[in-house]
């Protein structure tokens, strides 16, 4: 009798546990599919993805170190076994790291346990090598995504799921010019350009100064993806994963949307091509900000534009126009700016900023343009990982 009552309890438990397993699972949040962000400010992320061999990586190091640009590098466990090194390179450069599985398989073919497995694997091996995290972007091998993928990286720790709306297709062995024209043709605020380090693309190293040279003629700024993600929240943009059936009119007419909108925003050329389980972004509409007000600003030794419209949570663009100025990097010590603000309160030492879903301590210092030490040292915070949602954090300017 004692035998069965065990047994019973030991079999409650057990269905207990996977209730709560599954309850958990089920709310954790999907990850965000992002191909770019909506903004008016000439932001530009350059990416690259890290295969197994990443033959041109400490080439494309050089190049960007030269331009003072900072990029975006999603990695491979693979290619950290085969080259680590290389791969502490990218982080001792102050390059953005992201998780671009460990063995590149197609996710959309993978379990959520198999996902995260991938997903741990490459993260615990970047740890180790350089002490950075690839959280909280992942961005999908062969950008094979649907929503059962956003599911299983949500639950992983990856809250953004990092796509492209330029693709320079250089892994096909395109000519540095190819590579530039595609780029320069496509670019637009806000966009996520795809290039690879591996010898399959040659073409990419060759490219980048010229492309870098002639974005910054255009007034683009070079960010990482965390930087420009930053700018994206003013966005009500949503995604839809699409099923049997379904036409990209019918979307566009559920959404209220336009097909050519709809389209645009997804980079889809031929409007009969979807395909069922593709996650679409909805373009939104923008939120209006409140009547302007404006300061001034002395310019400062060291200050850039982008630097002083980070403090006045304002942009470049709006900026440079308030001032007629043409050239974005041409401003001078003692310059005196009208920053076009919500608030007429210029930025005090301090400020305080409540944590949301999908922050991270390196997300939030880029937005107030300080550091992750900085912010961790005024929290009396240790493990700069262990943040959240609903923490009110203190940020020292």
């Amino acid at each position: 009798m004692k035998r069965k009552v065990i047994r019973g309890v030991m079999a409650l438990f057990i269905l207990l546990a996977m209730v709560i397993t599954q309850s958990i699972s089920v709310s954790a949040a999907a990850s965000k599919f992002v191909t770019s962000v909506n903004t008016t400010s000439k932001v530009v992320a350059l990416t690259f993805d890290d295969g197994a061999d990443g033959a041109n990586t400490n080439k494309i190091l050089d190049i960007l170190a030269k331009n003072n640009v900072k990029a975006t590098f999603f990695l491979t466990g693979s290619g950290a076994t085969n080259h680590p090194q290389y791969i502490k390179n990218i982080a001792a450069k102050g390059h953005q790291l992201g998780n671009h599985s460990y063995t590149h398989p197609d996710f959309t073919k993978l379990t959520a346990t198999q996902m995260k497995s991938e997903l741990d694997r490459t993260e615990a091996l970047i740890k180790s090598l350089t002490g950075k995290t690839t959280k909280p972007i992942f961005r999908a091998p062969f950008g094979a995504v649907n929503s059962t993928v956003l599911n299983g990286v949500g639950a992983a720790g990856y809250g953004y799921t990092i796509q492209w709306n330029i693709d320079t297709i250089d892994w096909k062995g395109l000519t540095a010019s190819q590579i530039n024209t595609k780029v320069q043709t496509n670019i637009k605020p806000g966009s996520i350009v795809l290039m690879h380090t591996g010898a399959g693309a040659p073409g990419t190293p060759l490219a980048l100064p010229t492309m870098i040279s002639q974005l910054k003629a255009k007034g683009y700024q070079f960010v990482t993806v965390s930087q420009l993600l930053a700018y994206q929240n003013t966005s009500t943009n949503k995604t839809y994963t699409v099923k049997s059936g379904d036409t990209l009119y019918s979307i566009a007419r559920t959404y209220g949307v336009t097909v050519s909108a709809l389209a645009a925003t997804n980079n889809i050329t031929n409007y009969s091509l979807i395909y069922v389980g593709q996650v679409l972004i909805i373009p939104g509409t923008t939120i209006t900000p409140p009547p302007s007000t404006t300061v001034k600003y002395t310019v400062k030794s060291g200050d850039t534009l982008y630097k002083i419209a980070t403090m006045y949570n304002t942009t470049v663009v709006k900026i440079a126009a308030a001032n007629n100025i043409t050239n974005v990097n041409s401003i001078y010590v003692g310059q005196v700016l009208i920053i076009p603000t919500t608030t007429v309160t210029p930025p005090t030492t301090t400020v305080k900023y409540t944590v949301k879903s999908g922050d991270t301590l390196y997300k939030i210092a880029t937005m107030y343009n300080t550091t992750v030490a900085k912010i961790a040292t005024a929290n009396n915070i240790t493990n700069v990982n262990s943040i959240y949602v609903g923490q009110v954090l203190t940020i020292p300017k």
